[in-house]
């Protein structure tokens, strides 16, 4: 009896993110000797996945489903995926896991079991950050349930940026600092940071556009709300801490400008508003650095030992989805689409800013 079926997947042009293909390939859903095949349900597609794909080669983004070819890459999503072959003892059919997908029909992993799911193992993924090879099997998560899956394919993968980032801040006491100034303040990553950083006095000033002024002022987690514009209406001589989830290049340097040797540290967080490879320059003042926060994750796992920055944003994961749902659509407002189409139009939409900040795509696959 013959094993193969049909495989569709979405392919995104490297350099042009907006563009993205849908083709179809034979696909055999025979498992070889420690793989398991996958099949993703549903999965967040959000302004990280476009940071990421930004900074593709310089993190490795594209290597961890690889194509073979050189101009288009597999996006690989956060979402739920239910086992529907198995050559791996302890993974079982039917299991479901929450992980890092392509946009495909069918994912073959290679895995090995661990206490609360499995890893990756995969040879191409061996030096790949971790975090993002471990896939936790959905009944053994003690933070996990089934009516919170949409909030958290949307945002734990921000959440555990954000905390780390927040950690970070806390960490180096805001490299004496008593201001932060935040672009893209309308983003999710940008306020499930501040959302961490809530029981820390320190003033917060959030950039945004004019457009999203609103929403920015009615988030209550930043001290005042400024457009882009007003930028150099802020006082200067106050010690400013910069988190730029922007990555726009001319607001750096006029942020640099303004604030002189008043701005303590420049830290890289996104790139919600450009599109091109990573570039850690500014015209004047400190040199940007980028945030990642894997590497304050292995910091914390030696200071806080064994399960510590597990419970540390599973607790406060959780706290956050309560937020978030006692806000009603005032944070995130889900947004549910279906099929590939969909999700390539809503990754151009991403691409070009023409989302609301307050939605949050989910895309399932039929």
């Amino acid at each position: 009896m013959s094993n193969i079926v049909t495989q569709t997947h979405l392919l995104t042009r490297k350099k042009a993110l907006e563009q993205s293909r849908i083709e179809s390939v034979e696909f055999d859903l025979t498992p070889a000797p420690g793989e398991v095949i996958l099949k993703p349900d549903h999965f967040a597609l959000t302004t990280n996945n476009i940071t990421y794909a930004a900074f593709g080669d310089s993190m490795r983004y594209w290597d961890f489903y690889p194509t073979g070819e050189a101009d288009w890459g597999h996006m690989p999503v956060w979402g739920f995926a239910n086992v529907v072959a198995s050559a791996v003892e302890g993974i079982e059919v039917g299991a479901r896991y929450y992980g890092y997908y392509p946009i495909a029909s069918y994912a073959r992993i290679k895995a090995g079991v661990t206490p609360r799911g499995f890893r990756a193992l995969d040879e191409h993924r061996a030096e790949l950050p971790t975090p993002y090879n471990q896939y936790p099997l959905c009944s053994a998560d003690p933070y996990y349930s089934p009516e919170h899956e949409d909030l958290q394919a949307l945002l734990k993968p921000l959440y555990l940026t954000s905390a780390m980032l927040a950690d970070f801040l806390v960490d180096n006491q805001f490299f004496g600092a008593r201001r932060l100034v935040i672009s893209s303040a309308s983003s999710k990553t940008a306020y499930c940071t501040l959302f961490c950083l809530e029981d820390h006095a320190i003033e917060r000033i959030g950039l945004t556009s004019r457009g999203n002024m609103a929403f920015v002022e009615q988030l209550g987690c930043y001290s005042s709300a400024l457009a882009y514009q007003n930028l150099e209406q802020l006082d200067a001589s106050v010690p400013t801490l910069y988190v730029d989830f922007s990555s726009d290049l001319t607001l750096r340097d006029r942020v640099h400008a303004h604030f002189g040797n008043q701005l303590v540290y420049s830290c890289v967080a996104g790139s919600a508003q450009n599109t091109e490879e990573a570039e850690y320059k500014a015209a004047s003042g400190p040199e940007p650095k980028m945030f990642f926060a894997p590497i304050q994750m292995r910091k914390r796992n030696v200071d806080w030992g064994s399960g510590g920055v597990s419970r540390y944003v599973g607790e406060g994961m959780v706290k956050f989805y309560k937020r978030v749902e006692a806000s009603g659509n005032q944070l995130v407002e889900v947004v549910h689409s279906e099929g590939f189409e969909p999700a390539a139009r809503i990754i151009a939409d991403l691409v070009h800013g023409r989302l609301s900040p307050q939605q949050g795509q989910i895309v399932r696959l039929r």
